[in-house]
């Protein structure tokens, strides 16, 4: 239909305006609806996203704490070993001699001779030293005289008892018979009695003087100064010319005399180790200055008693030294070679644990560790010895870690044994 006045006009053209107004307040209106529902999506998706990370963040939680209800974390163990049969003690020691003697003037006088000097080997017997003493010899020979006119009191003596014997036999049957006075018997009586008397007295004398000249020559072999054994002369105080004095108390120190063929160590055991000790048992002597050596020994006798200060066991060890290797006052150690009398146990020094419980160990049996506190007799620095929470075979934890508690369980590593 066609409108073609003016009226027709202005009505199409009121209808288009119309229609112009409307259609931008329908776009307008879908566009908030759009926007809102945008809005809703992105809001869902933020929950939808946070409350899938709490719930993965809770399922991992979960996961960790069963994982850590069922972890059975990995150690090291070592083997518990008993301890050898024989106890190695290795104590210090100085070296002294076999024998040795300061040797002293026994004679009053001057040195006349001196045969050795220090560091001389000597024989058994052998001239040391001889003491001149002028005024020795004559005592003897004064001596020898005084005995020899003694001898011949006694004959004098012993002549009269004979005839005052031989007088009593002939009067005493005739004083029996009266042809002779009773008075004259009694003198005959008497007079052998002090003539026996007399000769008793001779010989006493005889003795006694006899006795003064073995004493004065005794003093004249003391003159003589010899080696009482062999060795070797370590010290002397005496030269030629030196007058020298027999006193019990001060008489001359003329020489010290040492045996090295077999030297001497006194030790101190201590008490843990001395009740294994005895005669017989094996050592090893070594010096510092001969490090490429050691010389064996044997424990030859020791004290019933240990010291009360220091609760040691006196010791004495001889070792055969026949090529003068060794001699006396060098500082040495001795290693004695002890049989066990308690059994003890070897474990790793990394086993142990030091807490408010004492010293323990934790040992595994089964997968489980259990703690075992133990007494630590002898500390060897990389490992210890223990006399009691522990038995041979069993597995030590090392290095354990410090929340390690009673009954936690375990997996072991391939066990290594304490060497």
């Amino acid at each position: 239909m066609n409108f073609n006045g003016p009226f027709d006009a202005e009505r199409v053209t009121e209808t288009d305006r119309g229609k112009e107004t409307v259609a931008p307040e329908r776009r307008r209106s879908w566009g908030g609806r759009l926007a809102g529902f945008g809005l809703v999506l992105v809001a869902g998706a933020a929950l939808a996203s946070g409350a899938w990370s709490h719930y993965a963040e809770r399922r991992q939680v979960l996961a960790t704490a069963a994982q850590e209800r069922n972890f059975v974390p990995q150690v090291r163990v070592a083997t518990v070993e008993p301890s050898d049969n024989i106890e190695v003690v290795t104590l210090p020691a100085t070296t002294s001699a076999f024998a040795s003697a300061n040797i002293f003037a026994r004679a009053s006088g001057y040195i006349g001779t001196r045969a050795v000097d220090i560091g001389d080997h000597v024989k058994a017997g052998q001239l040391l030293a001889e003491i001149v003493a002028p005024e020795l010899d004559h005592q003897i020979a004064q001596a020898e005289a005084t005995l020899a006119q003694l001898n011949s009191s006694l004959q004098q003596a012993q002549a009269n008892r004979e005839l005052a014997k031989v007088t009593w036999d002939r009067d005493r049957p005739l004083v029996d018979k009266g042809w002779v006075t009773a008075q004259q018997g009694t003198i005959d009586e008497q007079t052998l009695k002090a003539q026996e008397a007399a000769v008793s007295v001779a010989q006493a004398n005889i003795k006694a003087e006899d006795a003064q000249l073995q004493v004065l020559r005794q003093q004249k072999l003391y003159q003589r100064v010899v080696a009482p054994f062999d060795g070797v002369i370590t010290q002397r105080n005496i030269d030629v010319g030196s007058l020298v004095q027999a006193d019990a108390t001060s008489g001359t120190f003329m020489f010290t005399l040492q045996q090295g063929h077999v030297i001497r160590t006194q030790v101190f055991v201590p008490q843990d180790a001395a009740f294994g000790l005895k005669p017989g048992i094996a050592a090893v002597v070594r010096v510092p200055e001969i490090p490429d050596r050691s010389f064996p020994g044997t424990v030859t006798r020791i004290a019933d008693a240990l010291q009360p200060g220091s609760r040691t066991l006196l010791t004495e060890v001889d070792i055969p030294n026949p090529d003068a290797a060794l001699a006396s006052g060098i500082y040495c150690t001795v290693e004695l070679h002890i049989p066990r009398k308690t059994p003890s146990y070897r474990i790793s020094a990394d086993a142990l644990i030091f807490n408010a419980g004492g010293t323990q160990v934790a040992v595994v049996e089964n997968g489980v560790a259990h703690l075992r506190k133990v007494r630590v007799v002898r500390d060897h620095g990389s490992e210890v010895e223990v006399d009691s929470g522990v038995r041979a075979g069993d597995q030590v934890i090392l290095n354990p870690s410090v929340d390690l508690a009673e009954g936690a369980k375990v997996q072991a590593k391939p066990t290594t044994a304490v060497s």
